[in-house]
């Protein structure tokens, strides 16, 4: 306990500029974390729709798009499991370092060949470990500094750019491997990514973290563990037994998980907005607030739904529709995933910027997510225009870059005004959960992206585009339209 005071005192640890050391050991877990995963999703597509004789699965293309986007809804559902965990089993220390082994173990899987099996056994093991990791690394973070400590936002700041450094490099390590040598030398980077980032945090985490995170926060009471070990098994068994009734009757295919997975990530969000409204322990103003943040929610779906495209759709458009031979260079289709994390890099800072310098005169919560909307969809209508020139043909990469820079000026005024419009919102008792709601967001608008990627071809492209990104703009007015109420509901919270 010696160092978590001594970070939390008024002589602060100063070691990693000017933050605490152990904020050095967490940049660089995440950021090799983060390497890792995302150099595995920048080739993930290809590998399923590839044909076997260039190493792929050769799976249908709407199969693939499909699996990509349950893939991505479980990695945010599963954050559910790991918050608990960590509460009530392990604390956050202990939750990060078994994340990142399933993490590593998941990569490995795929790193030799193993067909459709070896896929979903790395599917399991990364969804898993993300989860155990994904909110806990985050929650150390915040344990690093006191309440009242200054550089508590930038820590977060630096921290935030980890990993978005992390998403940067691995496409072009793991892309570059996977797609110009083979698929499974790409994966086996992000296999070596996920044991640098492990080999850092086992290295260094008992010197630079202290006791931060070691703490079960609510732990098990005995006689609550026997009662928890009795509910998990009994559901496993029961999801054993569906499964084998499903295998026997036919029933179990990858469609119908897909289909059964979409469902949940639908039903899940709305099952916690039921609970939290209706539970005594909410008070009438938190009811209020609690209405005011479900146009809010529903705008992040609609964004992350366009968003989170960018390595389902827009992955597709750069391997199947776009020239990449330019300028004497060959590009490497995997490439254009490090457009996001790059535009984020540089233009963070100046919206950080700009919201301090408008201070009392920027625009309120509701106002900044309708123009994160406007932008998403006004990336899908750019779209648009070269599909009028032919679906058939190949575009020029500057259309894909556009594209993804104008998400990023949407993700910048919403992603981190809805991170603080989720704890400002939430009702006290269920402030943890409300922030598990607002990472369910993202696993929402991946079941729904589950359902209408696969409806993306080359002669569906235009209107594709169209009604998209049509709906993101039109529910971007509406929402700017119905800000002041939004704000009324709010209940004095700005």
């Amino acid at each position: 306990m010696a160092l978590i005071q001594n970070l939390t005192q008024d002589k602060p640890e100063r070691g990693f500029f000017g933050h605490p050391k152990g904020l050095f050991t967490l940049f660089f877990t995440e950021l090799w974390e983060r390497f890792s995963y995302y150099g595995m999703r920048a080739i993930l597509l290809y590998y399923m729709y590839d044909q076997v004789s260039n190493g792929g699965l050769g799976l249908k293309d709407s199969t693939a798009m499909a699996v990509m986007s349950i893939y991505g809804a479980l990695v945010f559902m599963s954050s559910i499991i790991g918050g608990w965990i960590a509460d009530r089993l392990l604390g956050n220390r202990r939750t990060v370092f078994w994340g990142a082994v399933l993490i590593m173990c998941g990569h490995i899987a795929l790193s030799f060949p193993g067909g459709v099996t070896a896929l979903f056994v790395s599917m399991v093991f990364i969804i898993l470990g993300s989860g155990l990791m994904k909110p806990n690394i985050s929650t150390i973070v915040g344990t690093l500094y006191s309440p009242t400590d200054a550089r508590r936002d930038s820590g977060f700041s630096i921290f935030y750019m980890s990993i978005n450094m992390g998403a940067f490099m691995s496409p072009y390590v793991a892309g570059t491997l996977g797609q110009k040598i083979n698929y499974h030398l790409g994966f086996g980077s992000a296999a070596i990514g996920m044991a640098l980032g492990l080999l850092i945090y086992v290295l260094t985490e008992r010197k630079y973290l202290g006791d931060a995170g070691k703490e079960v926060k609510n732990p098990l009471a005995p006689n609550e563990r026997k009662r928890v070990t009795v509910l998990f098994s009994a559901i496993a068994i029961v999801i054993i037994i569906l499964a084998l009734i499903a295998k026997a009757t036919g029933t179990l295919t990858i469609d119908n998980v897909i289909n059964f997975i979409s469902f949940l990530g639908i039903l899940i969000p709305v099952s916690y907005f039921v609970v939290m409204y209706r539970s005594p322990k909410t008070t009438k103003d938190e009811r209020s607030r609690i209405i005011a943040y479900i146009p809010l929610f529903i705008a992040a779906v609609m964004f992350w739904a366009i968003e989170e495209q960018g390595s389902v759709i827009l992955a597709s458009y750069a391997d199947k529709r776009t020239q990449l031979d330019i300028w004497g260079i060959h590009l490497a289709s995997s490439w254009f995933q490090s457009l996001n994390p790059v535009f984020i890099i540089i233009f963070a800072p100046v919206f950080a910027a700009l919201w301090v310098k408008l201070g009392k005169r920027q625009p309120s919560t509701s106002h900044k997510f309708s123009f994160g909307l406007i932008f998403a969809g006004l990336s899908y209508l750019i779209m648009v225009i070269p599909a009028l020139h032919g679906t058939h043909t190949l575009v020029n990469p500057l259309w894909l870059v556009a594209s993804f820079f104008l998400v990023v000026i949407g993700e910048l005024c919403l992603s981190p005004v809805g991170l603080s419009a989720t704890t400002k919102l939430a009702p006290k008792a269920f402030a943890s959960q409300m922030m598990s709601l607002w990472l369910l967001a993202d696993a929402a608008a991946q079941s729904l992206n589950a359902q209408i990627a696969p409806l993306y071809n080359p002669d569906t492209e235009i209107a594709f585009f169209s009604i998209i990104g049509a709906v993101a703009v039109i529910l971007g007015l509406l929402l700017f339209a119905i800000a002041p109420v939004i704000q009324r509901h709010m209940r004095g919270v700005h």
